[in-house]
């Protein structure tokens, strides 16, 4: 029987907004991140760790952040947290105090999983809607990946370092993709490269590395891969990822699960006593 993996929730773009206020006029970011909260809670088994990939609050204003941490304080799991585009370093290291993190600069950290480390990596530009990895933050990664080579990682960061079709969002993907590129054929210990968004499920690779997208909570950037409308959301079943990480063979392997967030009928069993199929 396979040992239970490590399991890292992936959560992200909460874009929480002012009490009261909905998201682009539409969606309560709010109520979807209570869900959410919920969601992780009672799972079974419990996830080891929370990674929120960005784009915490859509402002951003310390008002949401306020409201962020109301919303967060329920979570009875350990979690860790990097800005996205919508997010305020400032306001967020003021709101979210995390153990390790620089105190000015690229919001970068490590943390520790049993033998597996997760490496949150800030690839936000100040004022700026796409991402880059300035020279700190690929200095950091560069020292972090050779610091402990026999231990497998995973690496989170918000703007995906692909493109995806959806044109309006590509144009604010990871701009500097291929010096992460570079680091990453350099680094066989990292096992997945998990972003965020454009608030969809999304998977490719990216360097020989398995790479992801998370789907977001609340609301989904419209699947629209030959520009028929402007950019566009629309309102479809919210989700996490769960990367499941098993420690099989060198620097193991990950699997990575869609879960739906949500009331859904079930389990149901597909045999009866007698082991006969319903």
């Amino acid at each position: 029987m396979t040992a239970r993996p490590l399991l890292i929730a992936q959560i992200s773009d909460l874009h929480v907004k002012r009490p009261g206020v909905l998201a682009y006029r539409k969606v309560d970011t709010a109520a979807a991140l209570a869900r959410c909260v919920a969601a992780l809670n009672r799972f079974v088994p419990r996830p080891d760790l929370v990674v929120v990939s960005g784009d915490l609050v859509d402002t951003p204003a310390a008002e949401e952040y306020e409201h962020l941490t109301r919303l967060l304080a329920p979570l009875e799991i350990p979690f860790a947290a990097i800005p996205g585009n919508h997010d305020d370093r400032a306001l967020l290291r003021r709101a979210l105090p995390q153990a390790g993190a620089p105190a000015h600069g690229p919001l970068n950290l490590v943390r520790r999983v049993g033998p597996l480390d997760a490496v949150l990596v800030d690839s936000t530009v100040p004022n700026a809607p796409h991402g880059e990895l300035d020279a700190r933050t690929l200095d950091w990664l560069a020292a972090v990946l050779a610091a402990a080579p026999e231990r497998p990682a995973l690496l989170f960061m918000h703007h995906p370092p692909f493109a995806t079709g959806i044109g309006h969002m590509d144009v604010q993907n990871l701009r500097d993709a291929e010096a992460l590129a570079d680091l990453l054929r350099r680094a066989p210990r990292v096992r997945l490269v998990a972003a965020g968004h454009v608030h969809r499920a999304v998977l490719t690779t990216f360097a020989g590395v398995p790479t992801t997208i998370c789907p977001a909570p609340n609301h989904a950037v419209a699947l629209d891969l030959d520009a028929r409308w402007p950019p566009s959301l629309t309102v479809e079943p919210p989700a996490f990822h769960l990367h499941a990480w098993f420690a099989d063979g060198d620097f193991g392997r990950v699997v990575t699960h869609h879960v739906p967030i949500g009331d859904f009928a079930g389990p149901y069993p597909f045999f009866d006593r007698d082991g006969r199929l319903l």
